[in-house]
């Protein structure tokens, strides 16, 4: 199958030309943790952050300094850069990448707890979506480094259940003791890219886990607006309703996996895959 002139474009970068064309990602070695990547000095940065965080949320703004896990093509942390860098569409358009996450949290019944995002959200403000997404930070738990090489898969797995009992927490209130990292189940990666509004976009391989819990929620307003339990018939009927907005890859997710896994959630091993699904 013929590529994308934007696929053939983010699989011809090379580390050099990664850290050439982006001077704010930090190369690994030199990367010291939660936050914030070296960015342009004086008013220069100042005054392109007034520009893209006009009206935006205090609280959201802070978030934007977390340091995300900068990628190669196939994958390889090489560096780290701050969710601001890694979500401007500009800096996307030239083919910087990130590492993700996002959760599927099904019931004892099956059902699936979905979110929709706050409206104080920078990217995807109000859009329903699964039960969690988000970024492992640049540090060495949220790596897989405690675990072994951050070029091994299971490491890298690794580091994004543990991300994601931090931002369960942190969006829904869910403890820690009611999403036990043993119960997360690693299923794939999908590779894609969409934009949001404006300025923003998302560019990132997304690691999909799903994990069975009965747990109690308690949404940060600040990051979720609402949320409910669905059927997968009762989803499907929200996907019909031309009033409901989803977030670009939950859709794709659903559209391409979830309804045929969501009738195997005992068995969900038969479906795993190790490959990377490159959807650009």
């Amino acid at each position: 199958m013929q590529l994308s002139k934007y696929h053939e474009l983010v699989k011809s970068l090379t580390d050099e030309q990664i850290f050439e064309k982006f001077s704010e990602v930090i190369p690994l070695e030199q990367a010291s943790g939660l936050s914030s990547s070296r960015g342009t000095s004086g008013g220069e940065e100042e005054d392109e952050d007034s520009t893209v965080f006009a009206g935006h949320d205090e609280e959201q703004i802070k978030l934007m300094a977390e340091n995300c896990i900068v990628l190669d093509y196939n994958d390889t942390p090489i560096g780290s850069g701050t969710k601001k860098l890694c979500h401007l569409m500009e800096n996307i358009n030239r083919g910087l990448l990130h590492r993700a996450f996002s959760v599927f949290l099904f019931d004892s019944d099956n059902n699936l707890l979905l979110q929709q995002r706050a409206t104080e959200k920078i990217t995807f403000a109000d859009m329903w979506t699964n039960t969690c997404c988000s970024h492992p930070l640049c540090v060495e738990s949220e790596m897989g480094a405690d675990k072994g090489p951050i070029t091994n898969l299971d490491c890298a797995v690794h580091g994004a259940k543990v991300a994601a009992q931090r931002k369960l927490f942190h969006e829904l209130g869910i403890q820690v003791a009611d999403v036990p990292y043993e119960d997360f189940k690693f299923l794939t990666r999908i590779h894609y890219m969409a934009p949001s509004n404006g300025a923003w976009g998302e560019h990132e391989i997304d690691y999909i886990l799903i994990i069975r819990a009965n747990a109690e929620v308690h949404a940060n307003p600040n990051e979720v607006r609402d949320y409910k339990y669905v059927s997968k018939t009762e989803l499907k009927q929200m996907f019909a309703d031309p009033k409901l907005v989803f977030t670009p890859w939950f859709k794709l997710i659903c559209e391409t996996y979830l309804f045929k896994w969501w009738d195997q959630l005992d068995n969900l091993e038969e479906v795993k895959s190790n490959t990377i699904d490159r959807m650009l």
